[in-house]
């Protein structure tokens, strides 16, 4: 099915979770090529600096504090965005967060909370959206992860949660699909991204979590999004890596099995010392108006696999042009060998004098 989706630059763009990480890399990029934006998170402090960040710059921003894990509040910045703008084209649910630790050792009260947002959050955003963009067109851009398609111990919580949202999202294309609404509907799935989430997580664990790499930019995250909201994908994995793991996951379970009990324990803990284990933003928002923590080992600032993944036309030209050049190369390389092989009188060597 094909969508019209408006340049980015002709568009009103909601984004929640719009104060950190990936949602805040999105906004500025989105400001950067002209877009209007409605920017939500729970930080009322933080959502007035980049608004009034964004607002200097030229651009049109509204920003509204709501919680995504509470319906009313996601109407509320629907609303918002009506009134002030006429509407909306696209909306990014990115909001999340997650816990560190063994699942048994989790409260249920963490458990249900990070549901709230991370499931329930992308669950109200989608259909308030629907329910505007079916009459109006637009995309529908939800931010699942390369573990909504496998599991990693230690996130149990957080690995459920992707795997409802891509569940969610890939049902809700299909009744939009067979209906002939014109919704476009993107999953996204990142692998482990540069940004506050382990400072945001809540951690039971006795020392202080971190990222399995490979770690990459927001930024490639951020344009992956930006690039669905002009152009319709099923779903985006952002870095090889994250097409790698799911790719394995499903051809060979119990290999990715093994892996993940010999590597993943060991590679999300560090040796320092947990910090207080209130120090997080699950069930209260940060301070922060941070696109990255500062990761310590390499961080990958783009992505060819993604790059490939959504500019397919333009990388088959490429290695066509490639292809082609390598044969007239070959070519030409083999008639000089020839003429040399014919050429009776042997050729001066080149001379040249400065």
């Amino acid at each position: 099915m094909k969508f019209r989706l408006k340049k980015l630059s002709e568009q009103v763009v909601v984004i929640t979770g719009a104060t950190s990480g990936i949602g805040l890399t999105t906004a500025r990029r989105a400001a950067q090529r002209g877009a209007k934006l409605v920017l939500v998170a729970r930080n009322e402090d933080a959502l007035k600096q980049l608004n009034f960040e964004l607002s200097k710059k030229g651009n049109e921003v509204i920003h509204v504090v709501a919680d995504v894990g509470i319906d009313e509040d996601v109407r509320r910045a629907a609303q918002a965005a009506i009134e002030r703008f006429g509407g909306f084209d696209t909306w990014i649910n990115n909001a999340g967060v997650s816990i560190f630790g063994r699942t048994e050792d989790v409260s249920l009260q963490d458990q249900r909370r990070l549901f709230q947002t991370n499931f329930w959050g992308v669950v109200h955003g989608s259909l308030v959206a629907v329910e505007h963009l079916k009459k109006n067109g637009g995309a529908i851009i939800n931010l699942g992860s390369e573990v909504s398609d496998r599991a990693v111990p230690l996130q149990g919580m957080y690995s459920a949660s992707k795997h409802a949202v891509k569940g969610f999202t890939d049902s809700l294309r299909l009744e939009l699909e067979e209906e002939g609404a014109p919704v476009a509907v993107t999953l996204i799935k990142p692998a482990a991204i540069d940004t506050m989430f382990v400072e945001h997580a809540k951690n039971y664990m006795d020392v202080e979590p971190r990222l399995s790499p490979p770690i990459y930019a927001p930024e490639v995250a951020a344009d992956a999004i930006l690039y669905a909201a002009e152009n319709f994908k099923r779903d985006i994995f952002v870095g090889g890596a994250a097409r790698l793991v799911a790719s394995t996951a499903h051809h060979a379970p119990r290999v990715m099995d093994s892996l993940m009990k010999r590597f993943m324990f060991s590679q999300q803990r560090t040796r320092r010392p947990a910090r207080d284990r209130s120090q997080n933003s699950l069930h209260s928002p940060s301070a922060d108006l941070q696109e990255r923590q500062g990761y310590d080992g390499h961080v990958f600032e783009s992505s060819l696999y993604t790059q490939a993944a959504i500019h397919p036309k333009t990388v088959m030209t490429l290695l066509l042009t490639g292809l082609a050049f390598a044969v007239w190369w070959n070519l030409r390389e083999r008639q000089e060998a020839v003429s040399l092989n014919n050429d009776p009188v042997p050729r001066p060597a080149l001379d040249i004098t400065f």
